[in-house]
């Protein structure tokens, strides 16, 4: 495959300019309503430019499929978790979660804590076998022993679904983003979104996708301990203190201190926790993230590391909350109509940047608004990244062309692809405009922990799983967790506006998961075919390849 051409980018890069000159006009018309920030405009881009350089000279270096999709397995283990750690630290964790904890206190840390309490999981079960059976996607993974045209193309399917109710989570955030920082309407701001994500993802893949991450968790970090600085300054650094006055502060006083509404029901609760718990696990663009590593020893340094990073950032987001509560909460000057019981300026979203104008003025707003961006698009372009390769990889090159196809001709499907879910995200985006992103991206690991998990676990340690009971828990777990998501209130009322859920539960994994693994059980117990015996003879070497890595696959180096 010869290598993207500069002037290709050249093109992409023109096309964002393009995109962004075409809504000068909004942004004027609603200046009165939204005063721009120049400082925060100035740096935003910067960093768009600071970017688009990266995905030039990863441009420059992706030469093949290998280093497209997992940057020639040339990443080392500390830069892939700086990576990983980028990849989760999205706009769920800044924006989502902060506002959770501004809205609703106890309830938001403990989101925080379910999506943090995954990552073990995935360090001693998962991420060693992973790099050791995998190549490119999940779906490498999970056919490595059993049907490989049936459960490759399941395996596509359902990552293809995650990724799109990832990317709604992705692109609220970054439209409400916007939208605050230059005044533009909220399609519009997701429209800039979705093109940035294409350019960066066509032209720069994997290589670009992880230095934009890791950039951009170094300075999301380093953003947020500042922050967090300066906001606890007015507290004289003190955490009782700031407990205090935000339980003064906040309309439901003292109740933010413990469960108040999201988790109140024992079943929601424990739906939830299983989801944000197991998900991560099931998440495509988390996965192919141990395919850029050399081995499963620097696999395991890259969750162990990643860890650290994420948990730090959690309890930074979780105290930036409360500290909101006080400083933006009381503050008039955040809010519709200068109404402290009303909307808050841009969204339900943006606690977390309106407390980084309070202690820091345009200027900091600028920085943070400029990373959280990046964030995003960092989290985006993963996305895409694993979308494409789920469409190229999987169904182009192994179902359809039967795995005889030219490098050239994959990876010009994966560009296709990718602007295709770069539409799909914009659709996605504005349909969702008005929800919580940390709660959206709790339905999303429902569905990852519901189909994609259960496959995965059972195809690596049982060696009772057949083809049958792989498809059978697969299909059962996708179909009932989104069905269920469709039929609860987050869909079935706050988007398509029915008057009551049909779906009394608003995460869906304490009934989906179960019965993914109930029907893999049940349907591979029932498999006495030729083919299922040869599928559980070939679990020993399976085995020993997923836990001594003889027999992986080797990505080229650069």
């Amino acid at each position: 495959m010869r290598s993207t051409s500069p002037h290709h980018l050249l093109v992409g890069t023109l096309l964002v300019a393009w995109t962004g000159s075409a809504f000068c006009g909004p942004v004027v018309s609603v200046a009165e309503k939204q005063p721009l920030n120049v400082p925060a405009i100035l740096m935003f881009f910067v960093f768009v430019l600071a970017t688009l350089g990266i995905t030039w000279w990863a441009a420059r270096r992706t030469h093949s499929t290998s280093d497209f999709y997992s940057a020639g397995g040339g990443i080392t283990g500390m830069q892939n978790g700086w990576a990983i750690a980028g990849d989760y630290m999205s706009a769920a964790t800044l924006l989502g979660l902060s506002s959770l904890v501004f809205a609703k206190g106890y309830d938001g840390f403990v989101y925080a804590i379910g999506f943090f309490v995954g990552w073990p999981i995935i360090m001693f079960l998962l991420a060693e076998p992973v790099r050791n059976l995998g190549k490119y996607t999940l779906a490498d993974i999970v056919s490595a022993r059993l049907d490989k045209t049936k459960v490759r193309l399941f395996a596509s399917v359902s990552s293809l679904t995650v990724v799109c109710f990832y990317l709604v989570v992705q692109m609220v955030g970054a439209g409400q983003l916007i939208k605050l920082l230059f005044g533009l309407d909220y399609q519009h701001a997701v429209i800039v979104v979705g093109v940035l994500m294409v350019v960066y993802v066509t032209f720069g893949g994997m290589i670009a996708t992880t230095w934009v991450q890791i950039i951009k968790a170094a300075l999301l970090l380093f953003g947020g301990a500042l922050l967090l600085f300066l906001a606890m300054s007015r507290f004289g650094f003190s955490f009782d203190e700031l407990a205090r006055q935000a339980v003064d502060v906040h309309k439901d006083g003292g109740k933010i201190m413990g469960p108040n509404g999201l988790l109140s029901d024992p079943i929601s609760a424990i739906s939830m926790s299983i989801g944000v718990v197991l998900g991560p696990a099931g998440l495509p663009h988390i996965l192919m993230r141990f395919f850029t590593v050399p081995n499963a020893k620097e696999a395991r340094k890259s969750v162990f590391v990643a860890s650290g990073l994420i948990g730090a950032f959690f309890l930074m987001v979780c105290a930036l909350g409360l500290c909101a509560i006080v400083i933006v909460g009381s503050d008039p000057a955040f809010f519709e109509g200068g109404n402290i019981r009303g909307k808050i300026l841009g969204g339900g979203n943006m606690p977390v940047m309106h407390l980084a104008r309070a202690v820091g003025g345009n200027i900091f707003l600028g920085f943070l608004s400029a990373v959280a961006f990046a964030t995003i698009l960092a989290v985006v372009s993963g996305l895409a990244l694993a979308g494409a390769s789920a469409i190229a990889h999987d169904i182009y090159s192994n179902i359809i062309c039967k795995g005889k196809v030219k490098e050239s001709s994959e990876m010009r499907v994966s560009r296709f692809a990718t602007l295709g879910l770069g539409v799909v995200a914009v659709v996605l985006g504005t349909a969702f405009e008005n929800q919580n992103v940390a709660f959206l991206v709790s339905l999303t690991f429902g569905v990852a922990a519901s189909s994609n998990f259960p496959v995965l676990v059972l195809a690596i340690y049982w060696r009772g799983l057949t083809t049958r009971g792989a498809l059978a828990g697969g299909i059962a777990g996708l179909t009932s967790a989104v069905t269920m998501v469709i039929l609860s209130k987050a869909v079935w009322v706050d988007v398509l506006h029915n008057v009551a859920a049909v779906f009394p539960y608003e995460n869906p994994a304490l009934f989906s998961m179960p019965i993914a693994f109930l029907a893999a059980f049940a349907f591979s117990k029932l498999d006495k075919t030729e083919r299922s015996k040869a599928e559980r003879s070939a679990f020993d070497a399976n085995w020993i390849r997923a836990q001594t890595g003889l027999g992986a696959a080797s990505a080229s180096k650069h």
